[in-house]
């Protein structure tokens, strides 16, 4: 009897993964983990070029592709790989790649990798602009955090953005979720339809290891991306505002902030004197996080959940954030730590856990706690696979329940189609 050929995989990424730097990177390798489980061929593509700290995909197994953007040598290379399941991290590589999918892969199933809603978290940045504009206070954002989805959806409706965005998210026939607030908002306020949509948070296994103790830790941590604008924004804020109130409370106190690609203006900020260390890329996320006693994050805005928030709770550290940081990352489980719309709160909430061996040790026990009840690999990947497989199998059915992203890949393909020709013939004017 003859094996079936093995499920034939294309992704297309924004960037090359690099799991070290960024928690989308990191999701993405989770998924990919997920297909090499089930023994998917995987290619992985980008017209990106390569980053610092890219992960070695073909040493996984994946083969790696460069494609580069408006070039009809995708054509060929899409076609000659027929695939089962093509899945676009972030939307604009479905803005970029989808009708030529669609043109030569048409019966391939379509998801994208969201990471985050970036049209909400482009809004939030907006509307954070707006109050600092008018408002010079740097302590209290409780009206920052507080809109209900109505409001956010009327913040996100006229951008181009939100525009670009949910029209992809149409176009695909599935597309994955990290955050549930973010599937409540596009079924409630922009009307898509709930089966175009699937949860699927950061997957991770519980740690195994004993934790490095309370009197064996020290100093407060900070971690994230520098070029991503709410890691920036948090390192700010903590500079100018919230980390002089931590140290009024502890003096001694000191913050080592840890990020990859870390510009010039970053570490501008280092000031050995005043406890406030910008210490560049760390090596190893989870030593450095093992190490410390609270992670701070304290996010004035963003989207989607949070990578370092739930690195802490792998390593056992409690962690001090915002509505923001928190959002969607914890359901009805208790925080492992402190939530905060001030930076007098934050800083209350970030001496009282790093004093309080008792608070602290309560905190650890809750992070393992929402660990095993929402972040579970062994639950994720399994329904993201069974998902997948449910929707190839009944493809012809729910594009038939999906006509505006029908109408949409229609006139995205008819689109580039006319302009090719109108190209075409401005070419043989000029000859």
């Amino acid at each position: 009897m003859t094996a079936s050929p093995a499920t034939k995989v294309l992704v297309i990424g924004y960037v090359w993964p690099e799991p070290r730097s960024s928690a989308a990177s990191g999701h993405v390798m989770q998924i990919l983990e997920a297909f090499l489980q089930q023994g998917w061929d995987i290619t992985f593509s980008s017209p990106a070029g390569p980053g610092e700290h890219k992960a070695d995909l073909a040493q996984l197994g994946i083969r790696e592709v460069p494609i580069e953007l408006n070039n009809s040598s995708f054509d060929t290379f899409v076609s000659e790989l027929a695939p089962d399941i093509v899945l676009f991290d972030q939307f604009m590589m479905e803005e970029q790649f989808g009708w030529r999918v669609e043109k030569h892969c048409p019966n391939a199933l379509r998801v994208l990798e969201t990471s985050d809603l970036q049209s909400l978290r482009h809004a939030r940045h907006q509307r954070l602009k707006d109050q600092l504009k008018h408002n010079s206070d740097q302590n209290d954002f409780s009206d920052l955090f507080a809109p209900a989805l109505r409001d956010e959806f009327q913040l996100m409706a006229e951008t181009d953005l939100a525009k670009r965005e949910i029209a992809a998210l149409y176009r695909c026939d599935l597309n994955l979720m990290i955050s549930q607030v973010e599937i409540d908002l596009l079924v409630s306020q922009f009307g898509l339809p709930r089966h175009l949509l699937h949860w699927c948070p950061l997957m991770v296994e519980p740690p195994q290891a004993a934790f490095r103790p309370f009197e064996q830790r020290s100093h407060f941590l900070s971690i994230g991306n520098f070029r991503h604008a709410p890691n920036w924004d948090a390192v700010l804020w903590m500079k100018n505002t919230l980390w002089p109130l931590i140290r009024a409370r502890l003096p001694d106190a000191q913050l080592h902030i840890y990020g990859a690609y870390t510009p010039p203006k970053a570490t501008a900020l280092h000031n050995a004197a005043q406890g406030f260390h910008v210490m560049n890329w760390a090596e190893d996320a989870l030593q450095v996080m093992s190490q410390a006693r609270v992670c701070l994050a304290p996010l004035r805005f963003g989207a989607g959940i949070k990578g370092k928030l739930v690195d802490a709770m792998l390593c056992g550290t409690p962690s001090v954030t915002t509505p923001i940081g928190a959002e969607a990352m914890h359901g009805e489980h208790v925080w492992p730590g402190a939530i905060a719309t001030s930076a007098e709160a934050l800083a209350d909430g970030a001496a009282n856990l790093y004093q309080n061996q008792s608070l602290w040790l309560q905190a650890q026990l809750d992070g393992q706690r929402l660990l095993s009840a929402r972040y579970s690999q062994s639950e994720h990947a399994p329904a993201l696979i069974e998902k997948l497989l449910v929707c190839r199998k009944n493809l012809h059915s729910l594009r038939a329940q999906n006509f505006i992203g029908s109408m949409l890949r229609h006139h995205a393909h008819k689109s580039t189609q006319y302009m090719s020709q109108w190209i075409e013939v401005k070419n043989k004017l000029q000859s």
